[in-house]
């Protein structure tokens, strides 16, 4: 039986009330709860995931860090970015952890082999990636989930059209000298709002597949 999805265009939200707010949905919801998918940009912050070890500290402070129960390490949200959080049962989506992340993760591949841009992941390091000139690789979308009673949250980030100096002040993801690439810089002109709801398109399409 196919079970509802519920998209929410929330447009810019706060980092931490959006943080508060899955983190309620999630301890709330039942096995009759349909899931969601919420779509949203933040105001520049800076987000800690779970593995805080060995994490340098942003090399600026006119930028918030804040603590999020997310898996991963540090990285930036801004203006221009897309966020997608999915807050997804599943066992009801016959789901686990790796098959997510690669759903996820093709989704954004998909979406931007739309746009002639060829996009790859990488096994140990959740995300999606682009060869640039000089064999240098660059990451242009990031990855964080959280799971509890085998339902998550959390989601994914799509760098269109932002600043991305603030990524310069970090090791994003934890990674020392990992290059941070946006599509607008690869010749794409679809703005955040454009590329957001194909996005989400492409998700729900995927997602809907699975139940």
């Amino acid at each position: 039986m196919q079970q509802s999805l519920i998209i929410r265009r929330l447009g810019v939200t706060e980092f931490e009330a959006i943080s508060l707010a899955m983190q309620t949905f999630t301890a709330a919801r039942t096995g009759s709860t349909p899931d969601e998918v919420w779509l949203t940009e933040h105001p520049p912050i800076y987000t800690l995931g779970l593995n805080r070890k060995n994490v340098r500290q942003p090399a600026r402070d006119d930028i918030a860090v804040i603590n999020t129960d997310r898996g991963g390490k540090i990285t930036y949200h801004g203006p221009g970015q897309v966020v997608i959080y999915v807050l997804l049962d599943l066992t009801r989506r016959k789901l686990n952890i790796r098959s997510l992340v690669s759903l996820l993760e093709n989704t954004v591949i998909e979406l931007l082999a739309d746009y002639g841009v060829s996009a790859t992941s990488q096994k140990e390091a959740p995300g999606v990636y682009v060869q640039l000139k000089d064999t240098q690789i660059a990451k242009i979308a990031s990855l964080g989930l959280r799971i509890k009673n085998n339902c998550c949250y959390h989601g994914l980030s799509l760098n269109v059209e932002m600043d991305l100096t603030p990524f310069e002040a970090i090791d994003p993801c934890g990674y020392a000298g990992l290059k941070v690439m946006q599509t607008k810089d690869l010749g794409i002109m679809a703005n955040t709002q454009t590329l957001g709801e194909l996005l989400v398109q492409k998700l729900t399409a995927k997602l809907e597949g699975t139940s």
